[in-house]
C-alpha cells in the first residue's frame, strides 16, 4: 500500500509530543510502564530518558525526531502491517521510520516480550 504525499506531510509535520501521551496510555492501559515505552523508544532512536524529555518541551515534529536520531540498524527488521500500511513497502523514509515506532509500540502493548521487540 503506497502512502500519498498528503499522507507523509502530515506525519513529518505532527508533533512527537502530541503523540507520545498515546504512546503512554495505549501501553499503561496494557500493564506495561513508561520505563519499558522508553526503552523501545531508545532501541530504536538512540534517545535517553533525558534527550526524549527535551524533544517533548521543544515540541520537535516527527520529521525533527528522526533527523536528529540515530536509527538503530536492525530497524529494517521491523515489519508487519500497522494503521492497514505494510512498513517494509512504505517508500517514504520518514514515514516507515514512525510506523517503525509505532509497531513497537503495538508490539509493547500486545504483551510482546522485550527479547522480541528490540531484535
Amino acid at each position: 500500500m503506497k502512502t500519498t504525499p498528503e499522507h507523509d506531510r502530515r506525519i513529518a509535520k505532527m508533533t512527537f509530543a502530541s503523540v507520545y501521551p498515546h504512546y503512554v496510555t495505549k501501553v499503561e492501559k496494557k500493564d506495561r510502564t513508561i520505563e519499558e515505552l522508553h526503552q523501545v523508544i531508545e532501541w530504536l532512536t538512540g534517545f535517553d530518558d533525558k534527550k526524549l524529555e527535551e524533544l517533548i518541551d521543544e515540541k520537535v515534529t516527527f520529521e525533527t525526531f528522526f533527523e536528529r536520531a540515530n536509527l538503530n540498524p536492525n530497524a529494517s527488521l521491523i515489519t508487519g502491517v500497522i494503521c492497514g500500511y505494510r512498513i517494509e513497502e512504505i517508500e517514504n523514509p520518514l514515514t516507515r521510520q514512525t510506523r517503525y515506532l509505532d509497531k513497537l509500540v503495538d508490539e509493547l502493548a500486545k504483551g510482546r516480550k522485550m527479547e522480541k521487540i528490540l531484535r
